[in-house]
């Protein structure tokens, strides 16, 4: 398998197990009143940190320079392009569902968290592999 395969394949297991984290978070934030869009924004952060310590170690192993600190940051800006495609998704997708009747709401945020990932998925492997990672 070439590099940029392998290196895809694990940034889709990373923005899978993001994904999971990001819906848990957002059901748990909004099961504390913070509603559709505050909650996102944690549940982005959470989302962020996870996939990060999965492409750090999977992904984009070996390929590291500097403090695992200025890494992280690195990281949360690259994510911050694809971040705001997705929120933008994910804001256009509640506001669609929610008032769509054959749509149960519980499902609302868990399908606009997912059209949203989707949409920034590119940027962010993007801006990860040529940004954060590269050798």
């Amino acid at each position: 398998m070439s590099r940029i395969r392998r290196e895809a394949l694990w940034f889709a297991v990373a923005g899978v197990a993001g994904l999971v984290a990001d819906v848990a978070l957002l059901y748990l934030a909004l099961a504390l009143g913070l509603g559709f869009y505050a909650g996102r924004v944690l549940s982005f952060l959470g989302a962020v940190w996870v996939t990060w310590q999965i492409n750090r170690r999977y992904t984009f192993h070996g390929e590291r320079t500097g403090s695992v600190w200025l890494e992280w940051w690195r990281y949360l800006l690259a994510m911050a392009g694809g971040g705001l495609l997705n929120y933008a998704v994910y804001s256009v997708a509640v506001w669609l569902l929610r008032d769509w009747p054959p749509m149960p709401p519980v499902l609302v945020p868990m399908l606009a968290v997912g059209c949203g990932s989707l949409a920034g998925m590119m940027l962010n492997f993007a801006s990860a592999k040529f940004f954060v990672f590269q050798r």
